[in-house]
């Protein structure tokens, strides 16, 4: 809309500085005649708009003009306060400079869009861990997080799952992400990732590094989530499954004669398999592979002799 794009014009000017018809078009995803209209409707209404001939000309602000307006529809201020994450913050060291600077875009806001924002604050709180996570000691996150941001080298001892499980290790910091309460820091050369709850010892350099200028972090964390997924999952259980029953995952061949599902299932390990069906009880039947098969069928033999005895231990 209109209105919508002459806040956008003023936004840009605001922080962007001086700006061509060309640029303006290029950001608007708009024609350089509609520019030329939309600068000449805001300087009918008062904007203090100039626009410089030349090859360094442009439109710019009025030095010193600062526009109240923010552009921000009900939607969008009702998302920018929902995004607010108050742990990660205060984890950071960022939290009453989160809390300070949402306290400053609400009192910018027009009435109705703080209204809008007070009602998403008061409704929705966002708690990523899960119920059974115990609170993890991360002592050394804001110094990793420091490192991000000035690009300084880190030398750490590193806990990791295989042996030998205590390496030292140099990281390249490029950025921090906060996965399901967990942080992680996604360091080169690589780059690889590292819990940061893992890190034993850190010390900090004064050896500067340059961060890749086309390194995504957003971009490059979707991918290893898929890849890991992907590397996850490398088995496949042949099960059947009672009616009603769901898998994630599961890709269905066929329902049989008596309502039961025969289902193939992307499994990690036998071992992690193994718990997971014994969960479902007699609504599962394990057909393949055949390793996975007879470790349940030994567990259920082992649960039927312990429970036959109906005798209670505690008896005399």
């Amino acid at each position: 809309m209109k209105s919508g794009r002459l806040v956008s014009i003023l936004l840009l000017l605001q922080t962007r500085g001086r700006m061509t018809a060309a640029q303006l078009a290029e950001e608007l995803e708009v024609s350089v005649r509609t520019v030329y209209r939309d600068v000449e409707a805001l300087s009918a209404a008062g904007v203090p708009l100039y626009g410089d001939a030349g090859h360094a000309g442009g439109y710019r602000l009025l030095d010193g003009y600062r526009t109240r307006l923010t552009g921000l529809t009900p939607e969008e201020a009702e998302a920018l306060f929902l995004a607010g994450a108050p742990g990660p913050a205060a984890e950071l060291g960022l939290g009453s400079v989160l809390a300070a600077a949402q306290l400053k875009v609400r009192a910018a806001l027009p009435e109705e869009l703080r209204a809008h924002a007070d009602r998403i604050s008061g409704r929705f709180h966002l708690d990523a861990p899960g119920w059974y996570a115990e609170a993890e000691q991360v002592p050394f996150l804001p110094a990793v997080a420091e490192a991000v941001w000035s690009s300084r080298v880190l030398h750490v001892r590193y806990r990791r799952w295989a042996e030998p499980t205590d390496v030292e290790r140099r990281l390249e910091p490029y950025g921090l992400v906060s996965k399901a309460g967990r942080w992680y820091v996604v360091a080169g050369p690589g780059p690889r990732t590292f819990r940061v709850d893992q890190i034993l010892e850190l010390n900090s350099s004064e050896e500067e590094f340059a961060r890749p200028v086309d390194f995504d972090l957003a971009a490059w964390w979707t991918a290893y989530q898929r890849d890991f997924h992907d590397r996850l999952y490398r088995g496949e259980a042949l099960v059947r499954l009672a009616p009603g029953v769901r898998l994630p995952r599961a890709t269905k061949v066929r329902t049989d004669h008596d309502g039961w599902t025969l289902a193939r299932v992307p499994v990690e390990s036998v071992e992690h398999a193994h718990g997971a069906f014994l969960r479902l009880g007699t609504d599962i039947e394990v057909l393949e592979p055949s390793e996975l098969r007879e470790r349940m069928a030994r567990t259920i033999a082992e649960l039927a002799e312990r429970y036959g005895n109906s005798a209670s231990p505690c008896g005399d």
